[in-house]
């Protein structure tokens, strides 16, 4: 039974690759050395080549690192990789949360330094030669130490909090997890940017003038109340440019990039946070909440289910079962399941978008939200004619040329 699971492991993992290559493939159909006829008005001819180059580099690189994560992962199972970190994890001590916390501290240290040259390259080189990189060696570096951090204070403490569930309730952990999980997951929906994002980013609050000003009167005029606006120095990493809208309650504000600020107008910039406002006025924010403690309570269901079968841990190449080489056998089986589910929340989430955009249109005006989302585009050198496929399966917003129709349907 052990080898039957390690065999269906192993043909998910190729399944995934091999589809996510034929995607790809499907994107690369795509790409024309003429500037398309629907695109005349948002990309001249000049940067139109500068994004398909720009695309077509991304996609080899993306080749090359999935390929290497593929191989990578074939070997330590083929291998007895888990088997062997897990053996070693064990000369330390015989606490089972100890145990888990070195097995998963060795693969999240070994997985990140692997994959450290492949960010290298792809921000120093890639981002670099098409004018997006702002990234210093210091801010890569300290990004790298702070992402470490977190992980282990938040990781590490989530991780042993479960495990201590699952010691003292048994088959009944799922429920106190869920209940721990969905505290961390509003907790952070609140928190998340005054807490965390001030590690990696300064954030101000939008200085008084003329985009204030229009901003607050857009939001007292569709009776949204907001004090928080900020800025965030986006410029610190990238050129690239983008707005966000987080937290609950009085803790809501809305972000906005420097990058974005220095390349739009007043009305444009209003439009963005007016298609933001939206979907707080939809409850998207709260709803997509709610569903992803849906989901998390039934995937935990799930995993109460099946968590003390040893067949698991064996699939993995040990006799020794526990509580994390279950999770990793889990976590690769369930992996259907959650594409499925991703799949939906994608088609929840392009559907979100466009009622977003219908509310800036029917509220403010479209063509500064228009024209903000074209100069969006053109300036992250974004892929506006990719295959329906890869936008089914990966894409959480319309594309725009979906959402300029949609929103000329709003205005005729």
């Amino acid at each position: 039974m052990a080898q039957t699971i390690f065999t269906i492991i192993i043909v998910i993992i190729v399944f995934d690759f091999v589809f996510e290559r034929f995607l790809e493939y499907l994107n690369s159909t795509k790409r024309s050395p003429k500037l398309p006829k629907e695109l005349e008005g948002i990309y001249d001819s000049d940067a139109y080549a500068k994004q398909q180059n720009y695309e077509k580099e991304n996609s080899r690189f993306s080749m090359f690192s999935s390929t290497f994560s593929f191989l990578l992962i074939v070997a330590v199972l083929a291998f007895d990789g888990f088997a062997i970190i897990d053996n070693f994890a064990r000369q330390f001590t015989e606490n089972s949360i100890l145990i888990a916390l070195i097995f998963f501290g060795i693969l999240m240290f070994a997985s990140d330094i692997l994959s450290t040259p492949f960010s290298i390259y792809d921000t120093f080189v890639i981002e670099e030669k098409y004018g997006f990189n702002k990234t210093t060696a210091k801010t890569f570096v300290l990004d790298k130490l702070k992402g470490w951090g977190l992980s282990v204070i938040l990781g590490g403490g989530m991780l042993a909090l479960i495990i201590w569930f699952y010691e003292y309730t048994g088959a009944m952990f799922w429920i106190y997890t869920w209940w721990a999980v969905t505290a961390v997951m509003i907790f952070m929906a609140m928190f998340y940017s005054s807490l965390i994002v001030p590690l990696f980013n300064k954030q101000t609050p939008l200085e008084e003038g003329e985009l204030r000003d229009e901003i607050q009167s857009f939001c007292k005029k569709v009776g949204f109340k907001l004090d928080n606006i900020f800025v965030i120095n986006g410029s610190k990493r990238s050129t690239k440019a983008n707005a966000y809208f987080s937290g609950l309650g009085a803790k809501k504000r809305i972000v906005l990039y420097d990058t974005l600020i220095e390349d739009m107008s007043n009305e444009e910039l209003t439009g963005v946070l007016a298609h933001e406002i939206g979907h707080y006025k939809k409850k998207h924010t709260q709803t997509g909440i709610a569903i992803s403690i849906i989901q998390t309570g039934l995937t935990l269901f799930i995993l109460s289910i099946f968590i003390a079968n040893p067949i698991l841990s064996e699939a993995l190449g040990t006799e020794n079962h526990s509580f994390h080489l279950a999770i990793i056998t889990f976590g690769i089986l369930y992996s259907p399941i959650s594409t499925i589910t991703g799949l939906a929340m994608n088609i929840l989430s392009r559907k979100n978008e466009y009622q977003a955009d219908k509310y800036a249109c029917d509220n403010y005006d479209s063509q500064p939200l228009a024209s903000s989302l074209k100069k969006l585009s053109v300036k992250n050198l974004s892929n506006l004619t990719p295959h329906p496929l890869v936008v089914f399966f990966h894409y959480s917003h319309p594309t725009l040329l979906q959402r300029l129709r949609a929103m000329a349907k709003v205005e005729s």
